[in-house]
């Protein structure tokens, strides 16, 4: 039996979820739901858990990968694997990072969710087709080369952030945040700031909507 935790803000997603699995109840047990990262973690260090089902966003408190990170880091911690619907490389990647052992999109037939359930309880890596190919494409392309730092600095500057901004909220050296982007100008191709947002963004490196850093 495969303990499971359904953490997602959104109720009718838990619902649907806990509607599906509801009907492998000898494999599948929901202990408990979250609405929040914050909560998912709290369950984790108070609940025998095998696995969570993470959202990647929350309506506030802790992202999806800040969860997924901190339950990993619990004493016999449990896997998590994601349900999401963001799909770009820096996400994929972050999460991964992060201590993910799956990546899966909201709209996975359910087979292929029990599968990879079952996969990621078992410590085996399970990913949807959809994020498999990304992962690869991104190992074959010049994105790959574009670090976890590059991509943040990148996404502060689609919100609009100065240097001296993305500095002070990264805690680096306004030097440094100037040699991250250069290193990412050369890496994409371009030359402006405009140019490397435009660039990583038809890549699939950082999506069309970002978060503040």
């Amino acid at each position: 039996m495969i303990r499971l935790v359904l953490a997602d803000d959104h109720e009718i997603v838990r619902a649907g979820l806990r509607a599906l699995l509801e009907r492998h109840s000898d494999e599948f047990e929901i202990v408990a739901e979250a609405s929040t990262g914050e909560d998912a973690v709290a369950l984790c260090r108070d609940t025998e858990v095998d696995l969570v089902l993470m959202d990647l966003r929350f309506g506030t408190g802790l992202s999806g990968v800040e969860a997924t990170s901190r339950i990993r880091s619990l004493p016999d911690a449990p896997r998590v694997l994601v349900v999401t619907n963001y799909d770009t490389d820096a996400e994929i990647l972050r999460a991964i990072e992060a201590g993910a052992s799956g990546y899966l999109l909201k709209d996975t037939a359910p087979a292929e969710l029990f599968t990879a359930i079952v996969a990621a309880a078992g410590s085996a890596s399970a990913l949807s087709p959809a994020v498999a190919a990304k992962l690869m494409a991104q190992m074959r392309g010049p994105a790959a080369t574009l670090t976890p730092r590059e991509v943040q600095v990148l996404e502060a500057v689609a919100v609009g952030y100065s240097n001296r901004e993305i500095a002070h909220r990264m805690f680096l050296s306004e030097g440094t945040v100037k040699t991250h982007l250069t290193n990412a100008f050369g890496k994409l191709g371009v030359r402006s700031r405009t140019a490397a947002v435009a660039q990583a963004r038809a890549r699939g490196i950082i999506g069309e909507a970002t978060d503040h850093p």
